[in-house]
């Protein structure tokens, strides 16, 4: 049931049904999110259950305020502090210890809990008029199956969740990708998973120097506890294989797809291309199809706030088109391209 969420009466509906324990499709200026009250274990169960997710993988709890952090962590570092105030609401996500009893099947069992709050207007609603009732945040990955594309549009999560989840229609979300994810449990902000925000970002802000997510001397390699592969991870999205489409993604260059198409020939069949420019040099840029009926060719815009924010939909299209494999250019190796790399790479791995 898509409920438009502008209007007072459908934020009303929505807390009714968190209140009776249901699920709830959200959407935030990242990705659209599965919501549950996040003290509510059977409700967060829900969540779970719906994505087919293991269980020992944290969930995000979106709270209204920095104030409300408090309410499920024990601990907010100073550098922290700053975070919160340069960047909330906004498309960063904090991981704090965790007060105990509280959000434990939301945090995967973890001491620890991943806190955000969004800046959508339709998800602040929520929030606000959830925290008036009581209920203190929400848990809220993104809305589709366990490793799959995450959903950018309300449509998005009905196709892949069902019509009778209610989902607060709230147009398509304006930054396209997960939030940043900083680990702030260690002494100094350790970047688990890039966004829009990125390291420049959080340095610049915090005065610290951002470690990377691959830093072996405190124990975490890319988002996992204790640093095993296999272990839990520490938040959501780090695990190596994610956001995938149903067709085989293989990131390569421009050259390399030019010389692989030529290669090919009339012989390509239900392949689909993201590029900056065309990789075939006779094919004008707003030709949709390209080298033949066998091949589907998109533009990658050259900005990359605007490829973040077309990444999912585009992925999803060419699943849609039947596409069987994707041929993505490689993006940039630049700080502001480090979002869309990190998806990409999940993608293809």
């Amino acid at each position: 049931m898509l409920l438009d969420g502008k209007l007072p009466e459908s934020i009303v509906q929505a807390l009714e049904a968190l209140q009776r324990g249901e699920l709830v499709g959200l959407p935030t200026e990242t990705v659209y999110g599965l919501a549950a009250d996040a003290s509510n274990e059977a409700a967060v169960a829900l969540i779970f259950k719906a994505k087919g997710r293991p269980a020992d993988h944290p969930l995000i709890v979106h709270v209204a305020s920095a104030v409300g952090a408090r309410r499920f962590a024990s601990d907010v570092p100073d550098f922290a502090h700053s975070l919160m105030d340069a960047f909330w609401p906004g498309p960063l996500t904090l991981i704090l210890p965790r007060q105990p009893g509280v959000g434990a099947v939301a945090a995967g069992g973890q001491d620890s809990i991943g806190l955000r709050c969004p800046s959508h207007p339709v998800a602040l609603a929520l929030l606000k008029a959830c925290e008036a009732q009581g209920i203190a945040g929400l848990a809220a990955p993104s809305a589709n199956l366990f490793g799959r594309v995450s959903p950018t549009t309300a449509a998005h999560v009905q196709s892949e969740l069902g019509t009778e989840l209610l989902v607060l229609d709230g147009g398509a979300c304006e930054v396209g990708i997960e939030s940043t994810i900083i680990d702030c449990t260690r002494g100094a902000p350790v970047l688990l998973r890039p966004g829009h925000i990125t390291r420049l970002h959080i340095a610049a802000t915090c005065g610290l120097a951002v470690q990377g997510k691959d830093d072996r001397a405190g124990g975490l390699v890319d988002g996992l506890v204790g640093g095993v592969k296999g272990a839990a991870p520490r938040a959501s999205g780090t695990l190596e294989s994610h956001y995938a489409p149903n067709a085989k993604v293989s990131l390569m260059s421009l050259q390399a797809m030019s010389t692989a198409l030529s290669a090919l020939g009339p012989h390509a069949k239900n392949l689909a291309v993201w590029s900056q420019q065309h990789p075939q040099a006779d094919q004008t840029a707003d030709a949709g199809e390209g080298h033949g009926s066998g091949v589907l060719w998109r533009q990658m815009p050259h900005k990359a706030v605007d490829a973040a924010q077309a990444l999912f939909g585009i992925l999803r299209g060419f699943d849609a088109r039947g596409a069987r494999q994707i041929w993505i250019e490689t993006p940039p190796d630049t700080p502001e391209w480090e979002g869309v790399r990190d998806r990409l790479q999940r993608a293809a791995a």
